[in-house]
């Protein structure tokens, strides 16, 4: 029954990241590196502040935390989100050029896979007497195999998408398809995709690194991984920070900040996407305190967060009609690739 509690936790935060871009699109008159950047301050510093506020006992404080913890650990759990941060940047253009169904789905099973793997191994490499590596078991080496297949079966789908919108449309469907058809391109977003995936995993890798700066058994072990969450979204936010800021200065968009009039829509609308965005790791938090420490579930949850991310994505693709005008095979090789990914995040209690 825990580990239901455990899944429909995480199953709510992976809903509400999905949905983090439909706030977006009531933000006014800013340009994308504005609003990013803004977006950005509450999803990966003030949310995450909050939140490891809450691992912090009574007569204990945040920054006494920090400054005992080990400086390797500390700084590359820092690090890890930087290269983080790097993945999330290139994450919006592979929905620019897949879409955001096929975009999250593509980026976000790579995630999964290797976010899974890359912390136990380079765990194992800086620390070998904690022998990080028995956590990759049979059933979570076979569960990112699978993840990998059925992103090979999207990568399929995604592939016939791209011959539906480059084959000449019909009258009724022309106009339909201009848009999406200008924009995508598979090849291309295919490779930023995996590049967004692989550096997305980083984020799993700094929460590895930083596992053990908490309090110990005075933290709830359902916040005890939220100042980790902390160190790595900083060193995102300071990725995406200068790459902002550089964009305001090349496209000369210093003028959005002036613009009084639509401040206080705009942090209304950059707050709850930041909310929505920063609940998939706090449900994260959450979800692996009703995982036994060290099981295979606790070993694949960041995999099956990234997985139910996979559904909720590509249920606002379906409403935002990303795959119309494509046949049903394209559609039912799609839901394929997707059960296979849901399937591969379940295997240890299936097996």
């Amino acid at each position: 029954m825990e580990t239901v509690i455990g899944l429909i936790i995480i199953a709510i935060g992976a809903f509400c990241q999905s949905s983090c871009y439909v706030p977006i699109n009531k933000v006014k008159d800013w340009s994308w590196e504005t609003y990013w950047l803004v977006q950005g301050v509450f999803a990966w510093l003030v949310l995450p502040l909050l939140g490891a506020l809450l691992a912090v006992p009574a007569g204990e404080s945040l920054a006494g935390l920090l400054a005992g913890a080990p400086s390797f650990n500390l700084w590359m759990t820092v690090l890890f989100g930087v290269l983080w941060g790097i993945g999330g940047l290139t994450f919006g253009l592979s929905m620019r050029y897949l879409g955001v169904a096929l975009g999250q789905s593509i980026a976000l099973g790579t995630c999964a896979a290797l976010g899974t793997i890359m912390g136990p191994v380079l765990l194992n490499i800086f620390f070998p007497e904690l022998n990080a590596l028995q956590s990759l078991t049979f059933a979570v080496l076979l569960g990112v195999g699978v993840t990998l297949v059925g992103i090979a079966i999207i990568g399929v789908a995604g592939s016939m998408k791209a011959k539906t919108l480059s084959g000449s449309p019909s009258k009724e469907e022309g106009k339909a398809q201009e848009t999406s058809a200008s924009e995508f391109n598979f090849p291309k977003g295919l490779c930023i995709a995996l590049l967004a995936g692989f550096m997305s995993g980083c984020f799993n890798v700094g929460l590895e690194f930083g596992g053990d700066i908490n309090f110990g058994d005075q933290t709830d072990p359902m916040f005890r991984t939220l100042p980790a969450t902390l160190l790595v979204t900083l060193g995102g936010f300071a990725t995406n920070a200068v790459y902002c800021l550089c964009q305001n200065q090349r496209n000369h968009t210093w003028s959005d900040y002036g613009k009084t009039a639509v401040w206080g829509n705009n942090l209304l609308f950059c707050l709850l996407a930041g909310a929505l965005w920063y609940s998939q790791f706090f449900g994260l938090s959450l979800g692996r305190s009703f995982f036994e420490a060290g099981s295979a579930m606790d070993t694949l949850s960041f995999c099956i967060l990234m997985a139910l991310n996979v559904v909720f994505s590509n249920v606002w693709g379906i409403i935002l009609r990303e795959w119309k005008g494509c046949s049903a095979k394209t559609i039912a090789v799609l839901i394929c690739g997707i059960v296979v990914l849901i399937v591969s995040s379940f295997l240890p209690q299936l097996i």
